[in-house]
């Protein structure tokens, strides 16, 4: 475990220490920033206090009290709800500021594990609580050098894929065959994902999170646009995502509109993607492609984030590029990767471009194929 590194954050942030609770495996993001598996799942509260000094402090219950046994640090046990009170004091003696996986009016989805009781409990006793997000970044969205590598060979497996999905389109074929077709070349790839990919026609490519299933697909023909959002990983541990989405358009020559929303959203991207680089904030990328896309007169029809952290999880821990559904003030980080992935939804097509973005030491890099024409499908 990385207690020195994380004492040394903990000092540089002004923070007295980080406070990681869990039950029911609740916050599977403080077991990976500790490093830790349970020997089984925990059915009853535990605390684990790293702080900015000295040893780390455990408080565990009694039927359980050898759950977090492979952390280091002084163990201290309690069975009822008065010794829990106790032991917190005692676990959080001299503490003034901590952080908690918790995000304030829960802006940051996935960061948010701890509930607003335990919140309660913590703040009773004269610890303010603070967001862990800015730590989380440190500790769980930067990359090794060999997650790096798999990003790019998982890119470079994916984009194959893309164009030879684009390639295998024929009229009459429905969104959820190619869905179907993509998922089996995963599989011939050694790739892995979660859900998805997205396949989308026309007015289905205006909503940023439809999937076509067996019973709901749309049969693709000559003058359709054509969306592809897919995701995916190598199939090994620690392996994290690339997540790209281009558009086509069936046919030799787009309409005007489909071409001038396509080019629109595709600036946005490239002037969003070329903003990049380290100590910039998330929502300053999200404001770059936004600009774009309101000065175009399209504002209202880009209703999401700009993009997102990546990591083991397709949404990864990672600052977000977003000023819109909230206003994320994270710094971008060396070692980082996130989505730039501007849309334009019009009740008759929509038009989304997707690239990664990884933040080295002094700017950000496109990890992948950039679209620059939409793809001529047929």
């Amino acid at each position: 475990m990385r207690v020195s590194e994380i004492q040394e954050a903990l000092r540089e942030a002004g923070l007295d220490g980080w406070l990681f609770f869990d039950h029911h495996l609740r916050d599977p993001l403080g077991y990976r920033v500790l490093g830790f598996t349970p020997p089984r799942t925990p059915s009853r509260r535990w605390y684990y206090l790293v702080p900015a000094h000295g040893e780390p402090r455990k408080l565990v219950h009694s039927i359980e009290s050898g759950m977090i046994d492979a952390l280091p640090g002084r163990k201290h046990v309690y069975a009822g709800w008065q010794t829990l009170t106790d032991g917190l004091r005692e676990l959080l003696a001299g503490c003034q500021k901590v952080a908690m996986q918790y995000s304030p009016h829960c802006a940051i989805l996935t960061i948010s594990m701890v509930d607003a009781g335990t919140l309660e409990q913590v703040r009773a006793l004269g610890v303010e609580v603070v967001t862990s997000a800015d730590l989380l970044q440190q500790f769980e969205a930067r990359w090794s050098e060999q997650q790096f590598a798999g990003h790019l060979e998982a890119g470079r497996r994916v984009d194959a894929i893309r164009r030879a999905a684009f390639k295998s389109i024929r009229a009459g074929m429905t969104e959820f065959a190619v869905q179907q077709w993509i998922r089996q070349a995963f599989a011939r790839e050694n790739l892995v994902t979660d859900h998805g990919p997205i396949v989308a026609v026309n007015s289905n490519a205006s909503d940023p999170h439809y999937e076509p299933t067996a019973e709901r697909t749309a049969i693709i023909n000559p003058g359709d646009v054509v969306l592809i959002d897919l995701w995916a990983k190598l199939d090994h541990p620690g392996s994290v995502y690339y997540d790209v989405t281009w558009t086509g358009y069936y046919g030799a020559v787009p309409p005007d509109r489909v071409q001038n929303v396509f080019q629109v959203v595709t600036e946005a991207r490239r002037q969003a993607s070329a903003l990049a680089a380290p100590g910039l904030q998330g929502y300053q990328i999200d404001d770059a492609a936004r600009g774009v896309i309101r000065e175009a007169g399209y504002g209202d029809y880009f209703f999401h984030r700009t993009g997102h952290s990546i990591g083991e999880d397709v949404h990864g821990s990672g600052a977000n590029m977003d000023n819109l559904e909230t206003h994320d003030t994270r710094t971008l980080i060396p070692g980082t990767c996130f989505s730039v992935e501007p849309g334009i939804y019009l009740p008759e097509f929509g038009i989304r471009s997707e690239v990664n973005v990884y933040v080295g030491p002094l700017a950000g890099q496109v990890t992948g194929e950039e679209q620059t024409e939409l793809v001529r499908v047929g």
